[in-house]
């Protein structure tokens, strides 16, 4: 079968090149290489004559300059990079890592600077040579003085950026960007562009080769595989899922039948499986990371209670923005293959559990959170209020054993009647 490389397929490709440190500098140093010699194109034309001088001690001394400046600052930039690095490990996560790294002012700092070191060194040479004509000076001229205009205007922005980056409230803002950037495409097609699944499991299953996380299905070669093996795929995991070898990728049912001459490679390739979870094509993976960052903040080491609120009001404007976010039909296109939808309720335990469970003990986080569910409920959304009624009941649970205060205990009750007064009243209005 002929190898297919879906739209998909191509965004997950560039997410992953996106993360990637040395790609964009190495980009900009071709870039760099290229852009030195195309003063030299200048030569030989018009612009021969119209040129003035431009001598070529100006242009050494300028590039020299460059040259040795440019070293310095990219070594600076990678060292202050590195440090943002460590920092959001140390205080949110090391599972920020990846967002951390792709920021993309950090990534345009690096490339410029080590860009510009290049095109210094390669501009120096050429001049030294007396490669350029007069009008190839005076055109490696300008060039050079929008480099050094570049590199000053890249300096300035990301001294102000540095300064935030790996900070906690830069991280969860990284994080919570990127979660709702995959709750929303997944929000449109929940089933990845393939069909509901309207099967029970049967068929011939399909287990995974290796051990890891289920990073991204390419939906659209699976359809093509089936179409042309006459069979119908019921995907069994999604993005997310931990997969090993006796986990079930998928079922296969032939239209025939007869199963005994397919070749099932095909479907295990179509499961990109690694080591870690990633955030792009898996929604899921944002809502822990944040459960995490919470967890983390009302450890006894930490004892900070307010970075976990600021941690439940982001998971209400994420599931609020799941709730407005509108399915979009046109996006079952691919009719032999069933994929099954993310659970509400799951991905409620994914951010609000522990920080049930963690924050149970204190007063301020335990209301906090009665009122951020409470507000979740009331969204209209059968499941998601039956996941927010759910999880009130637990909170308050978990509260009523952990706080010692009979005024804090009535405080938390207090706030998880009034939400389910709240979603009982609005069940009999609908």
């Amino acid at each position: 079968m002929a190898s297919i490389v879906s739209a998909d397929r191509i965004r997950f490709l560039l997410n992953r090149l996106h993360e990637r440190l040395w790609v964009r500098p190495l980009a900009v140093c071709l870039l760099s290489i290229a852009v030195a010699f195309i003063a030299k194109l200048a030569d030989g034309t018009q612009l021969q004559t119209l040129a003035p001088d431009i001598s070529p001690g100006s242009i050494e001394t300028l590039l020299s300059v460059m040259a040795s400046s440019m070293l310095v600052i990219a070594t600076f930039s990678v060292g202050s990079m590195v440090s943002a690095y460590a920092s959001a490990a140390n205080i949110a996560t090391p599972r920020s890592f990846p967002l951390i790294v792709a920021d993309d002012a950090s990534q345009n700092a690096l490339s410029t600077f080590v860009g510009a070191f290049i095109f210094s060194i390669v501009a120096l040479t050429a001049v030294k040579n007396e490669y350029f004509g007069t009008a190839g000076l005076f055109v490696l001229f300008v060039l050079t003085a929008i480099v050094f205009a570049m590199v000053i205007t890249t300096f300035v922005r990301w001294v102000d950026r540095i300064a935030r980056l790996g900070r906690l409230g830069s991280t969860i803002d990284k994080i919570e960007k990127a979660t709702a950037t995959a709750l929303t495409r997944q929000r449109h097609a929940p089933t990845l562009c393939g069909m509901p699944v309207q099967s029970e499991p049967g068929g011939r299953a399909v287990f995974a080769v290796s051990v890891g996380y289920v990073q991204h299905i390419d939906v659209a070669a699976l359809q093509s595989w089936a179409k042309e093996a006459q069979v119908r795929v019921r995907v069994a995991i999604l993005p997310g899922a931990f997969a090993s070898p006796d986990q079930a990728l998928a079922y296969v049912i032939s239209d025939a039948g007869d199963q005994s001459e397919i070749d099932y490679d095909c479907v295990v390739k179509a499961f990109q499986i690694g080591c870690d979870r990633l955030f792009s094509d898996d929604p899921r993976f944002g809502l822990v990371v944040l459960s995490q960052i919470a967890g983390r903040a009302l450890s006894p080491a930490v004892n900070d209670p307010g970075t976990a609120i600021d941690i439940i009001g982001t998971l209400v404007r994420l599931f609020t923005l799941w709730s407005e976010a509108e399915v979009d039909e046109d996006t079952l296109i691919y009719d032999r293959v069933e994929v099954p939808e993310v659970s509400v309720r799951e991905m409620f335990d994914d951010g609000f559990t522990a920080i049930g469970r963690d924050g149970a003990g204190l007063v301020e986080v335990s209301v906090r959170l009665q009122k951020a569910l409470h507000s979740l409920a009331l969204m209209g959304d059968a499941e998601m209020r039956e996941a927010a009624v759910y999880h009130g009941r637990l909170a308050l649970k978990r509260a009523q054993i952990a706080l010692d205060i009979s005024e804090d205990v009535s405080a938390v009750r207090d706030a998880a009647k009034f939400a389910e007064s709240a979603v009982a009243s609005d069940s009999q209005q609908a």
